[in-house]
């Protein structure tokens, strides 16, 4: 919740007079826990809570990358709580189309022996870690192998420079959504970061758009 993208918002609500709530999945950033030890239906009722607990009223929610996933998952489950969604470089079903799919048998073999695995990290010293627990848990949310009844408006944004979740991935997400007012921005050779100027300004762009509606 100390990202370039959430302190963007928060500047964005404070400046706007809007109320704006922000924070980090267990075993992320300030949040208890080992992501290791955690998954999908793990952050699911983080954000479920969140959202009973905290929040008051219909939400905009946002998110990236596996919180896009999230926020889809949260507004199925929550549909009269949500007003919109806007989703940044979304990820849904990464756990299977973007992991599993990816491995070759002797990874595949080691994920089974040992419950993970490693890979570089495009962003950090350290490995990015993935277990068997959360490909398997992912499994049970998976989203994009048919119709995703949800009739909110939907803004997406994605660059076309993604190495780590293809811009196709919102297509198809785009291409599954039941909502008539769903809406996808490719932004040229932008990353999966989106924490550009440029690219922190359509996502707020999108969801002054939402919040106005």
């Amino acid at each position: 919740m100390s990202g370039t993208k959430a302190t963007a918002l928060n500047d964005f609500a404070e400046a706007t007079g809007r109320a704006y709530t922000r924070f980090d999945y267990r075993g992320h950033g300030r949040s208890s826990g080992r992501f290791e030890e955690l998954s999908i239906g793990d952050w699911i009722e983080d954000a479920l809570t969140v959202l009973d607990r905290v929040a008051r009223g219909r939400q905009i929610l946002i998110g990236s990358s596996m919180g896009a996933w999230i926020a889809l998952l949260v507004a199925l489950r929550r549909p009269e709580r949500v007003a919109g969604l806007v989703t940044m470089a979304a990820a849904p079903d990464f756990t299977e189309d973007l992991v599993w799919a990816r491995l070759d048998v002797a990874e595949r073999r080691r994920m089974i022996a040992e419950g993970r695995i490693e890979r570089p990290s495009l962003y950090s010293s350290t490995p990015d870690i993935f277990t068997l627990r959360l490909v398997e848990d992912g499994r049970r949310h998976l989203l994009l192998r048919g119709p995703i009844p949800l009739s909110c408006p939907v803004r997406m944004l994605h660059g076309t420079a993604d190495m780590d979740v293809p811009w196709r991935c919102s297509l198809a997400l785009m291409e599954r959504l039941q909502s008539t007012d769903a809406r996808l921005t490719l932004i040229k050779d932008a990353d999966h970061r989106l924490s550009e100027p440029r690219q922190i300004e359509a996502m707020l762009a999108s969801v002054a758009e939402l919040a106005s509606g």
